[in-house]
Parts: C-alpha cells; sequence; structure tokens
C-alpha cells in the first residue's frame, strides 16, 4: 500500500516517521521540489524502519505517486511566530492548483489528506480543484482540529488523572484561533465531566477552564514561540487519519471536509465529528451543543466563509 507525502519539511517528514512507527502502509514515497531535502529526509527515515515496521522510504517526483492509496499534502510556508493561520492563506494558495494538479494526474484514485495551514481553506481550495478531476469532496480530508481535540483530551486526562483515550472530548470549527471546545460535550467513560471531576476531587473551576482554553487555543503560538514550528502533534494526527482511511477503520474523527451548511454558514469547510473510512468521509454527525457553543461554531463558521470569500473574489477557487 504505497502513501505519498508531498512536502518533506517537518510536518511532512515527521508524518512520515510517525506511519512508520504505527507501521501504516507498505512504501512511502517523498515528493517535494527540494530534491535534496527529501532525498535526505527518505534515507534518514529508512534507516528507523529496522526498528519499527517493514516498509520502504524513498524520495521521488510527482510521477512516483502512481498508485498511492493515499496522499499526504504538507507543502507550503511554515506558520511565523505571531502570525494567525488565516495570515498564512495568500502565501500558501497559489501552489495549491499545481500541487493538487500534479498528485491527481498520475494517483486519481487517492485520497487527499491537506495538512497545510489554514488548514480549513486550504482543504476547501484543494476540494475544489480535485473536483476538476472527477475525486468528490468527501475523498479530501482536512487534519481539522484534530489535534486540537488531542490538546483538549490529553490536558482533561492529565488534570483528571486518567489515561486521555478515556476522554471523549471534541474542538469544533475552525483549526485556529475561532475554534470551539465543546465544554458541554466532555464525558469520561460514560460520565459527564462535572460528576466525573467531582468524583475524583478535581474540579473543573472556571479558572481552570478558562487556563485549558487557553493552552488548546493558543498551544501553537507557544510552541512556535519556543521552537519554531509544531510538528510532533500534527505528524501523529496525520499518521492516525492515514490508519483510519486504508484501514477502513470506521472512526469518529474531528477532520474538516467541505460541507454545503454548517450552522446555518453555506458552502464551508470547518470541522465537526465525522465517520471516516476507507472511502473517506463516510457521514457526518453535527452535536447538540450548548446554546453558546452554538453562537461559536456559527462564528468559526463565518470566519472560515469569510476567508473563502477571499480566495473567490481572487478568482483562487476557480476548477
Amino acid at each position: 500500500m504505497k502513501i505519498g507525502i508531498v512536502g518533506s519539511g517537518l510536518v511532512g517528514s515527521t508524518a512520515a516517521y510517525a506511519l512508520i512507527m504505527r507501521g501504516v502502509g507498505r512504501e512511502i514515497v517523498l515528493v517535494d521540489k527540494n530534491a535534496a531535502r527529501a532525498s535526505a529526509e527518505a534515507d534518514d527515515l529508512l534507516h528507523a524502519v529496522p526498528f519499527a515496521h517493514p516498509l520502504t522510504v524513498r524520495a521521488g517526483d510527482y510521477a512516483d505517486l502512481a498508485g498511492a492509496r493515499l496522499v499526504i499534502v504538507a507543502a507550503g510556508s511554515n506558520q511565523k511566530p505571531g502570525e494567525t493561520r488565516l495570515q498564512l492563506l495568500g502565501r500558501n494558495a497559489a501552489i495549491f492548483r499545481e500541487v493538487v494538479d500534479s498528485v491527481l494526474r498520475h494517483a486519481p484514485e487517492a485520497a487527499l489528506v491537506v495538512a497545510t495551514n489554514p488548514v480549513d481553506v486550504m482543504t476547501h481550495l484543494t476540494a475544489r480543484y480535485a473536483a476538476a478531476h472527477g475525486v468528490p469532496s468527501a475523498r479530501v480530508i482536512g487534519s481539522g482540529t484534530t489535534l486540537d481535540t488531542a490538546r483538549f483530551r490529553a490536558l482533561l486526562g492529565r488534570h483528571l488523572g486518567v489515561d486521555a483515550q478515556h476522554v471523549h472530548a471534541y474542538v469544533l470549527g475552525e483549526h485556529g484561533d475561532s475554534e470551539v471546545l465543546t465544554w458541554s460535550l466532555v464525558t469520561v467513560a460514560g460520565v459527564p465531566l462535572e460528576q466525573f471531576g467531582a468524583q475524583r476531587d478535581r474540579a473543573l473551576t472556571a479558572a481552570l477552564r478558562a487556563a485549558i482554553d487557553e493552552q488548546v487555543r493558543r498551544a501553537a503560538y507557544h510552541i512556535i514561540g519556543g521552537k519554531g514550528a509544531t510538528y510532533y502533534g500534527i505528524g501523529s494526527a496525520l499518521a492516525r487519519i492515514a490508519s483510519v482511511i486504508l484501514q477502513d477503520q470506521r472512526a469518529l474523527l474531528t477532520v474538516c471536509t467541505p460541507l454545503p451548511e454548517v450552522s446555518g454558514v453555506a458552502d464551508v469547510t470547518v470541522s465537526l465529528p465525522h465517520l471516516v473510512g476507507g472511502g473517506g468521509v463516510l457521514d457526518t454527525f453535527p452535536p447538540a451543543l450548548s446554546a453558546d457553543e452554538a453562537a461559536a461554531l456559527q462564528r468559526s463558521a463565518g470566519v472560515i466563509r469569510a476567508a473563502i470569500e477571499g480566495l473567490e473574489r481572487e478568482g483562487l477557487l476557480d476548477g
């Protein structure tokens, strides 16, 4: 099973490493405009294979993606310190038409997993370009708030003293400043958050909620400010999404994909709980939110819609 990764920078190469550690796929092909970087990363990654799972890693060009079941798109500029994801839009949108066309010309059956920020808008853009090749939007999936959801669960798990895998909590909307932490939906072992916290004598005070919200919502700014980029978390998230698709696991993930309407906002790409399997996004489950959360999700969808309209005005969403 072949997996392509376009962009062998920190995110793309870390995603490849996570795939190797998880044993996802049989062959990984790295494609990058900097061929020397792709070759060096492929060699380094190959040397990790004997310590993990048997697969091959190599550098190549777009033609080497032929037969790939899935292609991760991690090309584009990195987020700069203090820069919002939406500010990245103008710098990253221009390269995507060529990338998407090149990938689908050689791997027309591949599912596309978008990692480039701002991921919601870039996924919307990718789906428009992919449609020109007859690819349904369900096969175009952005990493969305998969990482934000993991951050939320990890912080709650640490506070509650429980394995984060048993914390059911979602971050919805934009992967960015307007994202929505859905506190009203959080359960642990089927027990509502407040009840579980009380039983464990670890109450969720307003101050603690605000601190967790800040650590989730501003995580990228903190990490980028300290070391220049985020890559371990998103690399692991991409490997998880790839595993779900390639193994048809039918998992519920907060990825993003184009939708006809979200909270009254038409034609927008934001993260919601989606059922994901071999065919890509199989179904969508908009949750029952509190009034405040529902209003926040509508605002978040509006932020993305405004960015998409800006692209439309510039003619960047023409197929």
